[in-house]
């Protein structure tokens, strides 16, 4: 039998497609038969359907601990996103004593100043600090004295390093939202209790069109 799939003689678009993230909640949703089968595990003796109704209980617990460890990774990228912001906070000022600052980062800066992320979503605060570094550090390469200034030096070290965490835990909030997305859809027990309670997939990570743009630009 011949692939379905043939890399070598299979239709190609030389063009390319790029890919997006859908930004749609999807519900769960039973029909008639699934309310079929749970009477008739009722009708086929008490014991199937006592073992079937501790499932379900075992399921929504397990949807329920799910969902913590969603907050919890959600809550892992707030805690980089608000590091970096201290460290915009503390830099931006020693640049400012020696050059004439962006004005924009400085107002970047005062916007994050109570240590505390803005009332917005993650990714337009990610962006607005990757959007003040990016006009921070050209300003610093430029001028040898503060590249070597010990403070500074060391808080692009550190954003080089949160940046990389961010993008660590970003994977590992999408590895726990696959997870939840997939165990909605396991049919029988995880699929009726998911139904039932009105849970909806989940939507993961996406990166902004001004992000997208800027990653096909020539760096070096």
């Amino acid at each position: 039998m011949a692939n379905e799939l043939d890399e070598l003689t299979g239709p190609v678009n030389s063009a390319g497609r790029d890919i997006n993230v859908i930004e749609k909640q999807l519900p769960v949703k039973v029909g008639f038969g699934s309310t079929l089968f749970e009477i008739m595990l009722w009708v086929c003796g008490i014991l199937p359907g006592v073992i079937f109704l501790f499932m379900k209980i075992g399921a929504a617990n397990y949807f329920r601990k799910l969902q913590q460890k969603i907050q919890a990774d959600a809550s892992q990228i707030d805690n980089y996103l608000e590091q970096r912001v201290m460290i915009l906070q503390n830099v931006a000022p020693l640049v400012a004593k020696a050059i004439d600052l962006d004005k924009d980062v400085m107002k970047t800066v005062a916007a994050f100043r109570g240590g505390m992320l803005p009332d917005a979503n993650r990714n337009a605060v990610a962006q607005d600090i990757d959007s003040a570094f990016g006009r921070l550090f050209p300003q610093v390469e430029a001028y040898p004295e503060l590249k070597a200034h010990a403070a500074i030096a060391d808080a692009m070290q550190q954003n080089s390093y949160l940046q990389k965490e961010i993008t660590a835990a970003r994977t590992l909030y999408n590895d726990t939202v696959n997870q939840w997305n997939n165990d909605l859809f396991c049919w029988p027990t995880k699929m009726i209790v998911a139904a039932k309670a009105g849970y909806t997939t989940r939507i993961p990570f996406t990166a902004s069109a001004d992000i997208k743009a800027r990653a096909r630009e020539v760096f070096f």
